[in-house]
């Protein structure tokens, strides 16, 4: 299955160090070799960058490398195929509009017979599973909520409702960003970082590059990387339980909750 990389960061900021372990597992050290995609926010403003080719050697990654982009949130994904073909259309992140926001989306996961149908407002532009649970959980928060945004509590609450019930088809790992904040679902495998004063001194594991965070960071920098697998040792990742929902925002973890017995908790 696909590979998934986000931030999200109490100021814009780069994840340069992160992103270059992790575009090798596209095709070097890992076997997602069916293309790639970013999204970063620019205030309300989404930009998306997309390849078929494996990450491991785009030129497009190689741009990036030398041109880091920053922002608040950012989504990454390395792509292999389960459902749809090779072509860009198929590339994660993909994004949609709702309340006046633009979303961004990258899944990880194998939904098998997804029957969850749309209404129509929402439509998948390509073939995969992803994009369409993607279309399925904007219609049904606009069904839930209507013109006007609910607050955040409220949408996560409902967002913890609707990923389990799109996970009943399926492994369904997500990022999720409005570019205010960052959503992270897990239901097989996820981890994340914080990272905040006093940086630590870290190696990359798929460079095999040793890298001084306080080196790159202001005292009052805090950023927090979420990704399928860890991407550094030398400080300490945390594993999602399945099932449970966290937000991020302001560049730390701020809510977490799974579904029991039907109910949403979160603390």
């Amino acid at each position: 299955m696909c590979q998934l990389l986000g931030m999200n960061a109490n100021k814009p900021a780069s994840i340069k160090f992160s992103f270059e372990g992790f575009v090798l597992r596209g095709g070097r050290t890992d076997e997602h070799r069916d293309g790639w995609g970013l999204a970063f926010f620019e205030g309300h403003a989404c930009r998306t960058l997309h390849d078929c080719r494996p990450s491991a050697d785009s030129p497009l990654v190689e741009h990036l490398h030398r041109h880091p982009v920053k922002s608040r949130n950012i989504i990454a994904h390395i792509r292999k195929a389960t459902q749809g073909g090779l072509s860009l259309q198929n590339c994660h992140p993909f994004t949609r509009e709702l309340w006046g926001q633009h979303w961004a989306f990258a899944h990880n996961g194998n939904l098998k017979n997804f029957d969850l149908r749309l209404s129509g407002r929402y439509l998948p532009v390509g073939e995969t599973d992803s994009e369409h649970a993607f279309c399925y959980l904007l219609q049904e928060l606009g069904h839930r909520f209507g013109a006007l945004a609910p607050t955040t509590p409220e949408l996560f609450e409902a967002l913890v409702e609707l990923s389990a019930r799109v996970a009943a088809f399926g492994p369904f790992n997500f990022l999720l960003s409005n570019g205010s904040g960052l959503f992270a679902y897990c239901t097989t495998e996820l981890h994340f970082v914080t990272r905040c004063y006093p940086f630590a001194s870290v190696r990359v594991l798929d460079h095999d590059l040793q890298v001084d965070f306080g080196r790159y960071n202001h005292l009052d920098d805090c950023m927090s990387v979420i990704a399928t697998k860890p991407l550094t040792s030398g400080e300490d990742w945390t594993a999602f339980a399945p099932g449970e929902l966290r937000y991020f925002f302001d560049g730390a973890p701020t809510r977490k909750g799974v579904l029991r017995r039907q109910l949403a908790v979160s603390v």
